[in-house]
């Protein structure tokens, strides 16, 4: 039986004061629950059940059928939110069982992995993952016993001096033997304060059966930490973006500055690419080597070639290749495929196009809905007219075209190989090979006009 992983996700975030579930809450642009559901995949869980709450269907929507879900309705504590789950539990007897929190957003596939190592030699029937924090503060600390297993957890306020003293704290995340977990769920009781049904309980039914409970301390303190309150979001922010610089720059990759710079857990950066300050690279992007990017780059899951330099400019969901350069203030719109040694300018917009390899568009031109050929020269102003108000077209555009200032090129059109249109011109109809076309009114020149007109 394969082993399997709860997600606790039914958290609406009141303090946090938004509108919006919790655990979808984005840290360097990823939301905090697939984070999680990220590392659980990494460590080799595959089967995951999130137990959802009042937001439900934008969990749903954001997560996708990947999980199972099972539905808390009322907030009754960790311990009652597993309880949603015992279908799916049922499901793995004989094997073991991750439960995380979906706000802690940090906890890696290796701690998960190490944690369920000492679990399974220490044949334990619940495994805490802890950790060491110089100020333990308001958390659950570990009380072990003097063979260093795990004798309880107690809370900050039900906390003795000398319990109050140890600084290794639950962090919200256990490995249990599933058939152990199933025993005590109905067994928890809620005769507590807040009438709450606490996980945490199962720790000492498991040691009052005669089976063992240990603790698991994380090497990291930062992969335990939750996010409550938005400043301790921001505080998660920081602390995963450090790690994401420190991984890069062992790996060869420069940042001149980290002023306002955002790389997200899902990028990969190859070795002498140089970033500087107040660039943002979000989702599965990738990026070459010897590229580079900023100041005020944006690349947004899409994919960069070698040696390609991006200036203040945007680009989504696109493939680009290598020696491009980008910018400055260029926006690639998402589904462009952009070949090698392209160039494009200064406030050049290209939307759902490809760009044969070698092209120039230099500057204040619209590219959309176009399939363009190698080395062709867009002047400036040039605007493909893709849209009638009701239907878009596109535009076809051969190798060796040269399209000179102000052309617009009314769609469905196509222009041959080593075309020439004339500054000025709108296109409506196709060009043939070698062929120059010019489309504008011949220019009239009226003597004196001005004299005789102008009024005083």
């Amino acid at each position: 039986m394969e082993n399997c992983a709860i997600v606790l996700a039914a958290g609406d975030g009141t303090r946090m004061k938004v509108p919006t579930a919790k655990v979808l809450l984005p840290v360097l642009g990823k939301t905090m629950v697939e984070w999680v559901l990220s590392a659980a995949k990494k460590a080799g869980i595959a089967d995951c059940c999130l137990i959802i709450g009042r937001n439900h269907e934008d969990v749903r929507r954001q997560v996708g059928d990947e999980v199972e879900y099972a539905m808390q309705t009322e907030r009754l504590g960790t311990g009652h939110a597993v309880m949603q789950a015992t279908g799916f539990l049922e499901r793995h007897r004989g094997a073991h069982c991750l439960v995380l929190a979906g706000d802690c957003p940090l906890i890696s596939s290796e701690t998960m992995k190490a944690a369920y190592q000492q679990h399974v030699d220490e044949q334990n029937a619940v495994t805490v993952i802890s950790a060491h924090l110089e100020n333990p503060f308001g958390y659950g600390r570990i009380v072990r016993d003097e063979q260093g297993g795990l004798s309880h957890i107690v809370e900050e306020k039900d906390a003795t001096e000398e319990e109050r003293a140890i600084n290794e704290i639950n962090s919200s995340a256990y490995w249990f033997e599933v058939d152990a977990l199933l025993d005590a769920l109905p067994r928890i009781k809620n005769d507590n304060v807040k009438g709450e049904y606490y996980l945490t309980d199962v720790v000492e039914l498991a040691l009052q059966h005669g089976r063992r409970a240990g603790a698991f301390a994380a090497k990291d303190s930062v992969e335990i930490l939750g996010a409550n309150t938005l400043q301790q979001l921001l505080s998660l922010q920081r602390a995963a973006q450090e790690r994401i610089f420190e991984q890069h720059m062992k790996n060869g990759v420069m940042l001149t500055s980290t002023d306002g710079v955002l790389i997200g857990p899902d990028c990969s950066i190859g070795a002498g690419t140089v970033i500087h300050a107040g660039t943002r690279l979000t989702g599965r992007s990738y990026i070459g080597e010897e590229c580079v990017l900023g100041p005020a780059a944006v690349v947004e899951d899409s994919v960069l070639g070698d040696g390609t330099t991006v200036v203040s400019s945007q680009i989504e969901r696109s493939v680009v290749g290598t020696g491009v350069r980008i910018g400055p203030y260029a926006h690639i719109r998402p589904d462009c495929l952009i070949a090698e040694k392209v160039k494009i300018g200064n406030f050049v917009e290209i939307k759902n196009s490809k760009l044969g390899a070698g092209t120039s568009v230099a500057h204040l031109t619209y590219i959309g809905d176009a399939d363009v050929g190698e080395g062709c020269n867009f002047g400036c102003g040039v605007v493909t007219t893709n849209y009638d108000g009701r239907q878009k077209y596109r535009t076809t555009v051969g190798d060796k075209v040269f399209i000179g200032c102000n052309v617009n090129l009314v769609a469905p059109v196509t222009l041959e190989d080593n075309a020439y249109i004339a500054a000025g011109s709108t296109i409506t109809d196709n060009v043939p090979k070698d062929a120059f076309a010019i489309a504008r009114a011949r220019q009239v020149i009226k003597d004196n006009w001005v004299l005789t007109n102008k009024e005083e």
